[in-house]
């Protein structure tokens, strides 16, 4: 898209955060500027090129879902140090909207078959990390369930949301190990394990919001 420069704003608040994290800084203050300036890149983008008025009501949807998931995620980037359970339960709700996004507003085409890769992901890693849960055990059993299912439900939408999803995926499986299950600093030192998180989590969540905009404009779902 030839008016998509409002990501550009993305990218370099995302730059920046990664710098803080390499070299100590503010990081938990550009943290929680992540998902505000990237609601106001899709804001922008969309209002920038569009008249609203000639808005199907399956892309309206699409804008409020795609918002409400990106505002949850600010929430759950903001409440998971203080409070972790919250912050969880925040990304979980993210999770959710992005699901009814990716399956009904935004549907494009049948989800593959190969999508159950992320069963099997579900599959190893709750027993893997399962001992080390403690009093989390149910509740990190179901946000990995609507993590994995956001990222299957990408995969019917188009590439570029389905490597979004992907990539959040990855980077939450790197948080989950980091938190609860054998560490990892032997292997990758703590700083970089950031760094890895945040890259993968702020590149699937651009990913998401700029193939949304994207493919909302371009089509319409299957239910419509």
């Amino acid at each position: 898209m030839r008016r998509s420069w409002p990501f550009l704003l993305f990218i370099g608040v995302t730059i920046i955060h990664l710098v803080m994290i390499a070299t100590g800084g503010p990081s938990e203050f550009t943290k929680a500027l992540l998902m505000p300036v990237l609601l106001v890149a899709v804001l922008l983008t969309v209002f920038g090129t569009d008249r609203t008025d000639r808005w199907p009501r399956y892309r309206i949807a699409a804008l409020v879902l795609l918002s409400i998931g990106i505002i949850a995620s600010w929430a759950g980037d903001v409440l998971l140090g203080p409070n972790f359970l919250a912050g969880m339960g925040c990304f979980a709700l993210a999770h959710i909207a992005y699901i009814v996004l990716f399956l009904v507003p935004a549907s494009r085409r049948r989800i593959p078959w190969w999508a159950l890769i992320y069963l099997v992901w579900y599959a190893i890693l709750v027993p893997v990390l399962l001992p080390h849960l403690g009093e989390l055990a149910i509740p990190v059993i179901i946000y990995g369930l609507v993590l994995a299912g956001t990222a299957a439900t990408a995969m019917g939408v188009s590439r570029i949301v389905a490597w979004g999803g992907a990539a959040f995926l990855a980077s939450d499986t790197i948080l989950a190990f980091r938190i609860f299950g054998p560490s990892m600093d032997g292997i990758i030192p703590g700083m970089w394990q950031s760094i890895a998180i945040m890259t993968l989590y702020c590149l699937g969540q651009g990913l998401i919001a700029y193939g949304i905009v994207k493919a909302t404009r371009r089509y319409r779902p299957r239910s419509a």
